[in-house]
């Protein structure tokens, strides 16, 4: 049974173990990365039923993924191999300070020549949300439509839909054509998750009030803007409010972050939280992330959430 489904493009991420620009690195660590399967590890970790759609190259960086998402208790059945095209694999620095530099290999990768018949298969009479981020729709074409049609599914059924912009510029034709299909993408969504800088550049503004009344005027129901360590603004039709971040005294790596602040904001939805709930528990989740150096080996269970958000005196935690 799946309660939850995602789609995104998994990558091998080989993390420098010594500060200093990339071309000076000797020796890497091992993990698996990439938006979307972070968010489904944070779900299945939480105690949620979770699918994954992707396509993988018959390489072993597609063996090591496809075995990561089983030992995380990730359901796989929407997982494909391709024979002729590789997956995916980035390299990220090492820094104490601000964002880490990131450089993929994914063009053309297995991941991105995902079809409309290869998810043509999916049971959706148990799926209660789906999960879309900004990313595969800047991968290919085809991924887009993808992203398009089980939009429309979910839609027509009346599944949740939560949308994460997760801007990557640098997969983009133009900034135009960008703004364009996020927004597009955004408006069909019942919860965007747009981060302060990206809402400025999808709306021109980095007022939050405007950025949410935005989507809120396109049809979307709730907003929640991430403000970094200053926490979220959230509104939706009938409320508006901050929530504050969690202090974080040593920040190891900023990347998935935003995964895990939506990991926190969708389960605590999905466990009955209130929505100011939800949002801390989010909060709470995206600065866990920060303490550690992979993308998603930060990510907590139901017990290590419980006992961070307690030491913290961020209110009780609501589990089912």
């Amino acid at each position: 049974m799946c309660e939850i489904l995602t789609l995104g493009e998994p990558m091998a991420l080989f993390l420098a173990n010594a500060e200093g620009g990339l071309e000076q690195i000797e020796q890497f660590t091992k993990f698996v990365a990439g938006a979307e399967v972070n968010f489904a590890i944070g779900m299945a970790r939480l105690g949620h039923q979770v699918a994954y759609i992707t396509k993988l190259g018959e390489d072993p960086f597609g063996k090591y993924i496809n075995n990561f998402l089983l030992e995380n208790n990730i359901d796989t059945r929407y997982v494909t191999f391709d024979a002729g095209h590789f997956t995916g694999f980035q390299l990220k620095s090492k820094t104490q300070v601000g964002d880490p530099e990131v450089f993929y290999f994914r063009r053309h990768s297995a991941a991105s020549h995902l079809q409309l018949a290869d998810v043509g298969n999916i049971a959706w009479d148990t799926v209660k949300h789906l999960h879309v981020t900004g990313i595969p729709a800047a991968v290919s074409l085809s991924c887009r439509e993808v992203i398009y049609q089980l939009m429309a599914i979910a839609k027509e059924k009346g599944i949740y839909i939560s949308f994460d912009t997760n801007l990557r510029p640098q997969l983009w034709k133009s900034k135009e054509e960008m703004v364009q299909v996020i927004n597009d993408l955004a408006f069909r969504s019942d919860l965007v998750l747009p981060g302060i800088n990206e809402g400025k550049i999808l709306t021109g503004s980095d007022d939050v009030n405007t950025i949410a009344d935005f989507y809120l005027n396109g049809g979307v129901k709730t907003v929640i803007i991430k403000l970094g360590d200053k926490g979220a603004f959230v509104k939706t039709k009938d409320t508006s409010f901050f929530v504050d971040g969690f202090k974080v005294e040593k920040v190891i790596d900023t990347v998935g972050a935003g995964d895990g602040f939506a990991v926190g904001v969708v389960s605590g939805l999905r466990t009955g939280l209130s929505l100011k709930e939800a949002v801390i528990r989010g909060s709470a989740i995206g600065a866990l992330a920060v303490m550690f150096p992979g993308d998603n080996d930060g990510l907590p269970d139901k017990k290590q959430l419980e006992m961070y958000m307690k030491a913290n005196h961020k209110g009780e935690v609501l589990y089912d």
